[in-house]
């Protein structure tokens, strides 16, 4: 990911709320809270670790996206990141595949220079598609909004 280029060395800490519940800390101070439902045994009081891990994705490419287009001086306002994955039946249950879709309010003329900036994302930025694309297949598509 561009934006962490100099974020070589990471600490988190996980503490064990109650029921399946644990808040996650950054060496940064920020803290995200990870569960499951109450049907699951959870709290539901946070998002599961594999939605998590999606929500990971989507913000690293993201980040990359969003400094590649200002970089190519593509103006827009939004972007908004879906991604979609099915899991294997039987345990571990991975991913076997993620659909990413990149919703832009951007001119139909800089199509191109999306497609571009989200394949530099993919390809070569972005920490966690590498490390995901190495185990599932990971598509993605852009929609002009």
């Amino acid at each position: 990911m561009i934006a962490d280029e100099y974020d070589f060395f990471m600490i988190i800490t996980t503490k064990w709320v109650s029921a399946l519940a644990f808040d996650v800390t950054a060496d940064t101070g920020h803290t995200v809270r990870i569960d499951t439902s109450v049907e699951g045994g959870g709290l539901g009081s946070g998002m599961n670790p594999k939605k998590m891990l999606l929500g990971s994705l989507c913000g690293c490419s993201g980040m990359d996206v969003v400094e590649i287009l200002k970089k190519m001086k593509v103006a827009f306002t939004k972007l908004e990141i879906t991604a979609e994955a099915e899991q294997t039946t039987d345990p571990p249950k991975v991913f076997k595949y993620i659909n990413l879709v990149y919703h832009i309010d951007a001119k139909p003329e800089d199509l191109d220079k999306i497609k571009r900036a989200v394949a530099l994302s993919h390809d070569k930025y972005c920490g966690i598609s590498a490390m995901l694309s190495k185990h599932c297949k990971i598509d993605h598509e852009i929609a002009l909004i």
